[in-house]
């Protein structure tokens, strides 16, 4: 089940899906595209503005004070609470009924046109990240067979990124990919319920949103005597 314009398509151990933006395609005429130019300018249009940052422990402590949206396990979301910077406030949005060891499923977050994926790693840690390259935009797909969790890989440029951490290992992106949080409900559906940005202390990103767009959140969530920063 997923919310209206989201199609998650989920795959699982040793599956490649075709990312968007590789290299070495060919239009539906036949005009050989050696480098994959067309592939990275359409990636191009895909580039999201880095998003609100916050880790699944500081998020579900802010919005355990704020009452309404949706309730995931015994934590109540808050729909209003986190949003995709310069946007409107992004739902929360069901990803999965259901995502096994070593499963992921992409999806589009916060926006329709926002690539995104939960990753169940072989421990059973979940988590999200944008799918949109810091590099040059081309799509990132995960790998399962690479090391102990699999890695977070962009064939355009060959940027790897840690699956656990979202952290540059390889490759020339300059930054980590944004996270999107991800929760279990107590049925054990898989929610997206916000997003951070690259790099941004969680919590300074968090209580950014939060005076952006509803001030009055942000001493009820403990924003008041905290400085921003990274």
């Amino acid at each position: 089940m997923t919310g209206p314009g989201n199609s998650p398509e989920p795959y699982g151990s040793g599956n490649s899906p075709e990312p968007h933006g590789s290299g070495g395609s060919t239009d539906p005429y036949g005009a050989a595209d050696p480098d994959g130019l067309r592939a990275e300018r359409a990636a191009l249009k895909d580039r999201i503005s880095a998003d609100s940052l916050t880790t699944r422990r500081d998020y579900l402590r802010i919005v355990a004070t704020v009452s309404g949206g949706l309730a995931v396990g015994s934590t109540v979301v808050s729909a209003g609470v986190l949003h995709r910077h310069g946007d409107g406030a992004a739902a929360p949005l069901k990803v999965a009924d259901r995502l096994e060891r070593g499963e992921a499923v992409s999806f589009d977050y916060p926006g329709e046109d926002d690539r995104a994926m939960a990753i169940r790693l072989p421990d059973g840690t979940l988590v999200g990240y944008s799918t949109v390259c810091t590099h040059l935009a081309c799509g990132v797909l995960w790998r399962r067979d690479h090391g102990s969790d699999g890695d977070l890989y962009c064939p355009c440029h060959e940027g790897q990124f840690d699956s656990r951490t979202g952290e540059v290992t390889g490759g020339p992106p300059p930054r980590p990919l944004p996270k999107v949080v991800v929760v279990e409900d107590a049925q054990g559906a898989v929610w997206a319920i916000g997003t951070a940005r690259s790099g941004e202390d969680e919590e300074a990103g968090l209580c950014r949103g939060l005076t952006e767009r509803n001030p009055a959140l942000t001493e009820a969530a403990g924003c008041a005597n905290r400085k921003s920063g990274r």
